[in-house]
């Protein structure tokens, strides 16, 4: 009789150099690896969604701002350009998934990080909740069936508000299961829908540039602005261009599925703000040139839409805004994937609640599938408020944006501490052998602007206007809604905290020292 022997264990595969890199953070390479430079591109891009957020808020900045509005979109992208500067030097730095979280811990410290990554997967899923409502400014337009309940589908209207809680329940349904898939059917998802929308972009701005009624210079007028005054108007007009230009730290959120993040990341963070603001900025030039009127109400209620299938006729305009509803699925998707990975990465560090089930990632599709379906049912529990009211649709809308410009600021602040203190610096490089992006000596000026303008513009879109967040008066929470859901969210991290500090085991998550704050 003869026995044999165990057979050895098989030697773990040689790990390639991005796997490498992730591994000196401390994690093992769970998602799956498989986005290359345009998949990077498409998840900022379509974050951002030019076609799906401009034409969900075109009808406010409108409506406050008069043509005059449009100035407020130069103004916003330079600011948020400053910001994804900043990202883009840490996005080559921390290639990890749970970008701002990661960044603020490593930058700052931990409770600080958590705080960071706190309100921002909060902001994130309000996001998610507030895209999905943006199919309720072009279904209807296209076909009027698509109102299922009620005749009227303005969205602030009580028919429009209960009817785009209705169809945004629907698209999360969708998105949801496309999270669950494998990320290369994300990937392609995510690219064939942002190529159709720059494709779409395009194609509306020559549209309603070659159709102009009027010249540029209506842009200097302010009449028919709901905010007196043009400082009034160009400060409540940004809320619009504060709204689109939002979410292109997602590049770096999937830096875990890129090919070689250091070098892809940080330049997809800028080319895909870049390529938004220039094209968002020419949509709103081009609807404000190509309305039929600026005076007869329409412009204020329903926005491009109108503007569509007015000038170039019922069968070309509802072509177009088809491309919108792509727009619009692909970015509910993609805000939808930035959140998950937010969870995820704050769960792999033992870091909220359900934490062991949240940083579960299916070894077959490469997901972590717990998030998804967190995210979605959040969101869509959002979606309830706008059965309450038609405020509702605005007040979600600002809110999600000031939770993500706090979460900037608390990313861009400990950065520009940690440049003061010389524990910032620009050595490194990527995997390709090429220096790491850098500011270099403009980093500390450049970072104290975006800092400024982070902590100006999230005071100036959460100041309780009454005109703005409850024109027609009696809805005091809708007022301050958004104060009143940071405090909420500010005071249920704290209590989760204590919580935590109480019963969990010693914390994994990261710690900041000078070796990785140099890079």
């Amino acid at each position: 009789m003869t026995s044999t022997a165990p057979a050895a264990p098989r030697p773990d595969p040689p790990l390639d150099s991005d796997e490498r890199s992730l591994a000196e953070f401390g994690y093992r390479q769970e998602l799956h690896r498989s986005l290359g430079r345009y998949a990077s591109f498409a998840a900022g891009f379509s974050f951002i969604s030019v076609l799906t957020t401009v034409f969900q808020f075109f009808a406010f900045g409108y409506a406050f701002g008069g043509p005059v509005f449009f100035w407020a979109w130069p103004a916003v992208l330079v600011g948020q350009l400053l910001v994804a500067a900043c990202f883009a030097e840490l996005a080559a730095r921390y290639p990890i998934s749970g970008a701002i979280y990661q960044w603020s811990s490593r930058l700052s410290n931990v409770t600080f990080g958590w705080f960071a990554g706190w309100i921002m997967v909060i902001g994130q899923i309000v996001v998610v909740a507030a895209a999905a409502l943006a199919l309720q400014m072009v279904l209807p337009a296209i076909w009027s069936g698509f109102q299922l309940i009620g005749t009227d589908p303005a969205p602030t209207s009580a028919d429009g508000a209960a009817n785009a809680a209705l169809l945004g329940v629907i698209l999360l349904a969708l998105t949801t299961v496309v999270n669950l898939l494998d990320n290369r059917v994300l990937s392609l998802v995510n690219r064939v829908g942002v190529t159709a929308e720059i494709i779409g972009a395009v194609l509306i701005i020559a549209l309603l540039l070659t159709h102009s009624e009027r010249s540029p210079g209506i842009t200097f007028h302010t009449e028919g602005a709901a905010q007196s005054g043009l400082l009034g108007a160009l400060l409540v007009g940004s809320f619009t261009a504060a709204y689109v230009m939002i979410g292109f730290d997602s590049a770096g959120e999937m830096s875990e599925e890129t090919h070689h993040p250091r070098r892809t990341a940080p330049r997809t963070i800028l080319t895909a703000l870049g390529a938004a603001g220039l094209l968002g900025g020419l949509l709103v030039l081009g609807g404000l040139l190509a309305a039929p009127s600026l005076t007869d109400g329409r412009l204020a209620v329903d926005g491009l839409s109108y503007v569509l299938t007015s000038s170039l006729g019922d069968g070309v305009g509802r072509v177009l805004l088809a491309d919108v509803v792509v727009a619009i699925t692909v970015a509910t998707l993609a805000i939808q994937t930035a959140a998950c990975r937010m969870l995820f990465s704050m769960a792999r560090d033992g870091q909220l609640p359900f934490s062991r089930r949240l940083a579960k990632v299916d070894p077959r599709t490469g997901m972590p599938n717990a998030p998804a379906v967190v995210v979605g049912v959040l969101a869509a529990a959002l979606l309830l408020l706008n059965f309450a009211s038609p405020e509702a649709f605005l007040a979600i809308g600002t809110t999600c944006i000031v939770m993500l410009y706090l979460a900037y600021a608390m990313v861009t602040g400990p950065l520009l501490v940690a440049r003061l203190r010389g524990r910032f610096t620009a050595t490194g490089t990527d995997e390709t052998g090429a220096r790491l992006f850098s500011l270099g000596r403009w980093g500390v000026p450049l970072n104290a602007l975006a800092l400024l303008y982070g902590l100006a513009m999230t005071v100036n879109l959460a100041w309780p206007r009454a005109a703005v967040y409850d024109p027609a008066g009696g809805h005091w929470y809708f007022q301050y809604f958004t104060v009143l859901f940071l405090g909420v969210t500010v005071v249920a991290g704290v209590g989760f905290r204590m919580y935590r500090r109480r019963t969990a085991p010693v914390s994994t998550a990261p710690e900041t020292t000078a070796s990785e704050a140099a890079g």
